[in-house]
């Protein structure tokens, strides 16, 4: 039977999706200042595009998703990452709307990345593989959509890293963008996150089977480094009141302390979980190459510093929302992105959910949240003229 780890390097060069590739006639101009060719990106869609191509909702993932938002992955087994917002009747209704979610450039299920097969030297990319932006991305993501013959995006939707697409589509894109709901998200990482980032990306380079990132051409993986990065930066996605909640201070299978390193207390053990699990499923290079891609992002100063200008004369609708326990992207950045949005004269709408669930709130069941989304959708159909006629 193949292993999660076959299956997920399988899925780097052959994944269970869409594709579509780009050859020399077509390279992607990257930000490094590299021409990316041959390129190739995998995508997953849902739902029915319209007659006028009027529909199309594009689903940006965060820094460890995949195209698979609301399908069955093919290397875990488990349901897509947001069936809780796609699908029939959910805010983002797939009755009514065509919904596009591609893998990120650099990422490790589908699209060119450093585990993707280099055709110039017959084996992996590994770090050989260009950096990459946030801008890059959204680029790989246009040309996507312009395959599929789509003028303009009724929505473009994304939470965290995905949130950072989001935005750059808007400021970089916006004559394609009818909609945009930033969700949980900045337009410029801080240094405390970079912080975080840089503390991951050491434990990876510095596990001896991380081999200079030459790892897949051993046929190793390394696994502790990349676990421990996965623990690290998944505290940051939960709050204390969650972990409280969640965990306390309860031990995990015995009545009394051991005494040792063991996992004594069920926090230790979960986290040791997600970081097991997470090896599995994702390539440690794309980890680094994302997460660098994060710590660039900072759409201000693409444009003299000023955020507004970055949105001047947008005629794109905004849903801003944040999270009240959020404190990897807490909702004083929102409220940045809203302030400038605002000055720029944007149609801008913005909500601060109330919940104890931090940062991964926004993939979790939060009422307030659906209700949110499922509203500003309602609208923005209603101004872009989506009737049921113009649906059939």
């Amino acid at each position: 039977m193949e292993s999660i780890r076959d299956a997920a390097r399988r899925e780097a060069d052959h994944p269970q999706s869409q594709v579509v590739r780009f050859d020399a006639d077509r390279p992607l101009r990257l930000d490094c200042g590299v021409s990316l060719s041959p390129l190739q990106i995998a995508y997953q869609t849902y739902g029915e595009l319209n007659a006028d191509r009027s529909n199309a909702i594009f689903v940006c993932h965060a820094l460890t998703g995949d195209q698979h938002v609301a399908n069955e992955h093919p290397v875990t087994g488990r349901a897509g990452w947001w069936t809780t917002l796609i699908g029939p009747g959910l805010p983002i209704d797939t009755t009514r709307y065509f919904v596009i979610c591609s893998n990120v450039l650099g990422g490790c299920m589908g699209t060119t990345g450093p585990s993707s097969l280099n055709e110039a030297t017959g084996r992996a990319w590994g770090i050989d593989f260009p950096l990459v932006t946030i801008p890059d991305i959204v680029r790989a993501q246009a040309m996507l959509v312009d395959h599929l013959g789509i003028d303009q995006l009724f929505a473009v939707i994304g939470g965290s890293m995905g949130g950072m697409q989001v935005l750059e589509w808007a400021a970089s894109h916006s004559e394609r963008v009818f909609a945009a709901m930033p969700i949980a998200t900045t337009a410029k990482h801080s240094a405390q996150n970079i912080a975080f980032h840089e503390v991951g990306r050491q434990a990876v380079m510095a596990d001896p089977d991380w081999s200079g990132g030459r790892y897949l051409d051993h046929g190793i993986v390394p696994r502790k480094g990349l676990a421990v990065a996965r623990m690290a930066a998944h505290i940051t996605y939960l709050s204390e009141p969650a972990l409280q909640r969640k965990f306390g201070r309860e031990l995990q299978d015995r009545e009394r302390p051991t005494f040792t390193f063991d996992a004594d207390f069920q926090i230790e053990s979960y986290l040791r979980h997600q970081g097991s699990s997470f090896v599995e499923r994702f390539d440690a290079n794309s980890y680094l190459y994302c997460t660098r891609a994060m710590d660039y992002f900072d759409i201000a100063a693409d444009h003299e510093g000023n955020l507004a200008r970055a949105f001047q004369g947008t005629k794109t609708r905004f849903c801003v929302i944040s999270f009240s326990s959020d404190w990897l992207f807490p909702t004083a950045d929102s409220r940045a992105v809203v302030k400038a949005l605002n000055a720029a004269a944007a149609n801008v709408s913005f909500v601060e959910v109330s919940s104890d669930k931090g940062h991964d709130a926004f993939l979790l069941d939060e009422p307030e949240f659906f209700a949110t989304a499922r509203g500003f959708l309602a609208g923005a159909a209603r101004a872009r003229g989506l009737t049921e006629a113009s649906e059939g």
